[in-house]
């Protein structure tokens, strides 16, 4: 059987990326999937592969920065279908530069599309959580290099998404929820352009990666959010993970 059969998710950024890879996995283990986005047309995509594949979907535009946004998509998820298990806050903005080259505005964006946006979330989604949820945020391995430079920015941004998910694993256990967050390394179409637009870096990184490859977005990342989200990890609560073939130390 299936492990997430009669659970629903909402998993945010799921037009493509990682988001769409963790919908299509989630999918897979039997969960009906509420795909948020600011991109219809993506979504729609992602909904109709979904569907192919025999699987439950449902697109729901969303400016995960806008409060109302947000609280109209929670609320159209639930009204659809009747319920909400399973919450992956993982769009995002990404700020990268050098503190000098970051702008206040791409700052802003990187805060109120993550850790804010994430803060709504798991608050909007928590009445719907409680008793069995699982909540899956997202950290970055960049917050734990020797050498920050150029990932300053982004990586304090990512970090108070971990700080949050540590919060909420600690003050909603009692209610039946778990929160857990993931540091992924997944070949999305963010990736793509990085090793296009810096090849020599990118693929000085790829290098320190043990397993010798960037993961795919569904049956690396996705089939590890599907577990996490399962049964299968019910005492796993609080954690920050590294799914990324071993190139981050999180000790």
């Amino acid at each position: 059987m299936a492990r997430l059969a009669g659970k629903v998710a909402l998993v945010t950024g799921a037009g493509q990326g990682v988001g769409q890879g963790i919908a299509y996995a989630l999918a897979a283990e039997g969960a009906a999937i509420a795909v948020a986005g600011r991109t219809l047309s993506k979504l729609q995509a992602t909904v109709a592969e979904i569907e192919r594949r025999g699987g439950k979907a449902f697109a729901v535009e969303c400016d995960v920065k806008r409060a109302a946004s947000a609280k109209a998509c929670v609320d159209a998820v639930v009204a659809h279908f009747g319920k909400l298990n399973i919450l992956v806050n993982n769009a995002q903005e990404v700020a990268l530069g050098t503190l000098n080259e970051v702008s206040d505005e791409a700052l802003i964006a990187g805060w109120e599309s993550g850790p804010l946006a994430t803060f709504r979330l798991m608050k909007l989604c928590y009445p719907y959580l409680k008793g069995d949820g699982v909540i899956v945020n997202f950290g970055t391995s960049a917050a734990k290099r020797w050498d920050v430079s150029g990932y300053g920015a982004y990586a304090a941004i990512k970090e108070a998404t971990r700080q949050l998910t540590r919060a909420a694993a600690c003050e909603w256990a009692k209610d039946g929820i778990r929160t857990n967050a993931i540091l992924p390394l997944g070949d999305s179409p963010a990736m793509a352009w990085w090793m296009r637009e810096r090849p020599e870096e990118s693929a000085a990184f790829v290098a320190t990666v043990p397993q010798g490859y960037v993961g795919s977005c569904e049956n690396d990342v996705g089939r590890f959010v599907a577990t996490l989200c399962s049964e299968d990890c019910r005492y796993i609560n609080g954690q920050s993970i590294g799914v990324d073939g071993g190139q981050a130390y999180l000790g």
